[in-house]
């Protein structure tokens, strides 16, 4: 028998299936989708089968297969096939596009060996005791097991090791060992909500018609949770399974907790904040149907189940749908249209801020519109003020306003909560001197250091260098360093100045990088134990605080200003969205917004909620500067470490496309906004096209050119989420 396997390294230059011949003692055993070990050269490799044939292609002595790492199929028939439709749309790696499928402890690479955990239990044996001959333990021990038929290991031992050795030994108990999960799921009570007209008019829709793309446009607080977990529910009922994506790490305990609430231990979740052991049992539990439904970040698109009846995604004009590195630069949102044509199911993609592309394709009839335009209580949606900081600036000397501090300290009077939104982490954006102007930067990056001020550290968000800060500068050796820019450390000191008695809870990524916090955070100030939530996006999305009645933006123009095609997008949807976390139950919401834009149309548009008249005129500009939706975009960056060579070979590139590309605008090759990470020269060539031609044929022809260059790189990025 001779096999087709794809090894681990992921090297175009290998990019290809490799045969070997597979010993008689392991024939019975060999599946498509399972792991073996391989020679390689000199060395020794993991990879996946991916074809089994009985006449070798080449007249090559082939080598043999050492062993087989599963017995069961890692990737099945479907996984395999979305395999390679992944790799002709990002031109990457197969078995990158494998590898991002699978939790680590699948992935094709040696010593990567994950644990199955279990549970050592005992029961009693169908053995005549006789009691008398048995010590005062051992007949402690018989009575708890008669009592509670299994009985574990730890429980038994508190009574007596030696004691449970001897009826092991002697047969009297039998062991049994059973697999312990990471993750463990309770059935809770769950009282379900009574579906509005609006809610079971979009529930109809889907169940009546099962195959179809939907956009569910649905105002912050119209219960689309509670609209998804319905369907989901009539799908289950035919037998079915679900996948369910958020964008945010912060958003899956929340959603966790409701649909473990309806639906127990049928649920399953993936995403970044489990560790490697929690992953693989939840991937295990998945394969093995004991979960029906899954829930988690973009890597759940590409769980295992069965018979999917429906896909949704839920915020689904996030950007953290879009793998944007390291390859296969994916979309979620792509992947899932390509499962849901293998199951015949259909597609909810859910916002309350559609992104563009989404809006566009259900305005033309692609997807089909349905709409949740009232919040489920009844309640408006909260007022928003919007406050001009260049006048504001003139009377206050921090960064709060007058009329937010007033609405701070009137909310906090009320036993009322407060959410705070500032998209920038660490106390201030750099630190500069105000003698000779000397500002700190990355010696790696070309980009400023944030300064921490709990660790008293200048650090690099990109490359992660850190040092400790000067007193003196060191440029002019003068005491003149001050910090400049702000940051959320710097806005929660001013806080505890302002309001000292005020319990203010950061949520950034310095605070909840340790395992767990978010979800003690969110569940911390759900139950009161804190007045005030400050942070960064994540603070913005999804959340569900009944007692939150006002909600105050620090900066709106830090999206505003990152020069990025999809900045007013970005921003008017990340305002949106903050804004919905007030005034979610009974009480009235009030939203402050401070800028130094207030004429812009992403900030005003916001006051009035009016998302349908932000498309409109974004799609204008769109039009005239043809971007998405109008035309499809591409990134090509050509990076290196020799500035001169990366320039020569990037201008060679642009000549190569202008040659064999016809109806496409070639922009570059320019400097990246960022123009060097980690010691890393980038230049960026952008096209823009409305047919794809032979688009993937000429960039594969270029990356395959530049494969065995190890002074260039070659990354191609389609439909990017960011140019930076």
């Amino acid at each position: 028998m001779i096999v087709g396997v794809l090894v681990e390294l992921s090297n175009k230059n290998i990019d290809k299936i490799f045969e070997y011949l597979v010993p008689h003692n392991l024939e019975d055993k060999i599946k498509v989708g399972v792991r073996v070990i391989v020679p390689f050269g000199k060395m020794t490799l993991e990879g996946f089968v991916l074809e089994i044939n009985s006449v070798k292609s080449t007249e090559k002595e082939l080598r043999e297969i050492i062993s087989i790492v599963d017995l069961d199929v890692v990737l099945n028939e479907e996984l395999l096939e979305l395999g390679k439709v992944i790799q002709n749309k990002t031109l990457a790696t197969l078995i990158s596009c494998y590898q991002v499928m699978l939790p680590k402890a699948l992935k094709a690479k040696c010593g990567s060996k994950i644990n199955i955990k279990f549970d050592t239990i005992y029961k009693l044996n169908n053995y005549d005791i006789n009691l008398e001959k048995l010590t005062t333990g051992q007949k402690a021990i018989i009575e708890l097991v008669k009592n509670k038929e299994k009985v574990s290991k730890k429980e038994l031992v508190e009574i007596s090791l030696s004691s449970l050795k001897t009826l092991v030994k002697n047969n009297i108990l039998l062991e049994e060992k059973i697999e312990h999960y990471r993750v463990l799921y309770k059935n809770e009570k769950y009282d379900k909500k009574e579906l509005s007209s609006d809610q079971r008019m979009v529930v109809n829709e889907v169940i009546n018609n099962s195959r179809n793309i939907y956009l569910l446009h649905g105002v912050t607080g119209s219960g689309k949770t509670e609209v998804y977990m319905e369907i989901i529910e009539h799908y289950l009922s035919l037998g079915k399974t679900s996948i369910v994506l958020v964008p945010e790490i912060s958003l899956t305990p929340q959603m966790v907790s409701r649909f473990q609430q309806r639906f127990g231990e049928m649920i399953a979740a993936i995403h970044s904040a489990l560790s490697d052991g929690e992953k693989y049992d939840e991937w295990r539990r998945i394969c093995r149907g004991e979960a029906r439904i899954v829930i988690g970040a973009r890597s759940a698109i590409f769980a295992p189940l069965k018979n999917i009846g429906v896909i949704i995604i839920d915020e689904e004009h996030s950007d953290s749908y879009k793998q944007s590195d390291p390859n296969p630069r994916y979309s979620a949102k792509d992947v899932a249209i390509i499962r849901s044509e293998y199951h015949n199911c259909p597609v909810i993609f859910g916002s309350a801020t559609p992104s563009l592309e989404v809006m566009a394709r259900a305005c033309k009839g692609v997807y089909k519109l349905l709409s949740l335009p009232n919040r489920v209580n009844g309640k408006k949606l909260p007022l928003v003020k919007i406050v001009d900081m260049n006048e504001e600036m003139k009377k206050t000397q921090g960064y709060f306003s007058n009329i937010l501090i007033e609405s701070i300290r009137h909310c906090l009077e009320k036993k009322e909560q407060v959410i705070l939104l500032l998209n920038r982490r660490g106390y201030s954006s750099f630190v500069s001197c105000k003698n000779c102007g000397y500002t700190f930067k990355c010696p790696n990056c070309d980009i400023t250091l944030t300064f921490h001020k709990s660790s008293n550290t200048l650090r690099c968000h990109y490359c992660g260098y850190g040092e400790k800060v000067y007193k003196a500068c060191p440029s002019c050796s003068e005491n003149s360093l001050s910090n400049l820019g702000v940051g959320t450390q710097k806005i929660e000191e001013e806080l505890y100045s302002l309001f000292p008695t005020s319990r203010v809870l950061r949520m950034d990524y310095d605070t909840t990088s340790k395992k767990g916090m978010h979800e003690k955070m969110i569940q911390a100030f759900k139950n009161l134990e804190y007045d005030i939530l400050l942070g960064t996006q994540m603070v913005a999305k999804g959340l569900d605080f009944s007692n939150v009645t006002l909600v105050g933006v620090i900066n709106a123009d830090t999206s505003l200003n990152i020069p990025d095609f999809r900045s007013s997008e970005n921003t008017f949807s990340l305002l949106s969205q903050v804004a919905g976390r007030s005034g979610r139950s009974i009480k009235e919401g009030f939203v402050i917004i401070q800028t130094f834009n207030p004429e812009h149309y992403a900030i005003e548009l916001t006051k009035t909620h009016d998302y349908l008249s932000f498309y409109k005129k974004e799609m204008v500009i769109r039009k005239q500067l043809k971007y998405p939706p109008f035309y499809y975009l591409c990134n090509i960056r050509i990076s290196g470490k020799d500035d001169n060579f990366v320039l020569a070979e990037a201008l060679k590139i642009k000549r190569s496309l202008e040659r064999n590309l016809n109806e496409t605008i070639i922009l570059g090759p320019s400097a990246a906004s960022i123009y060097r990470i980690n010691n890393i020269i980038r230049y960026n060539i952008i096209l823009k096209y409305k047919k794809t031609n032979n688009i993937f044929e000429i960039l594969e022809k270029i990356i395959n050119h530049y494969k065995t260059n190890n002074k260039i790189k070659i990354d191609v990025d389609f439909n990017p989420s960011q140019m930076l």
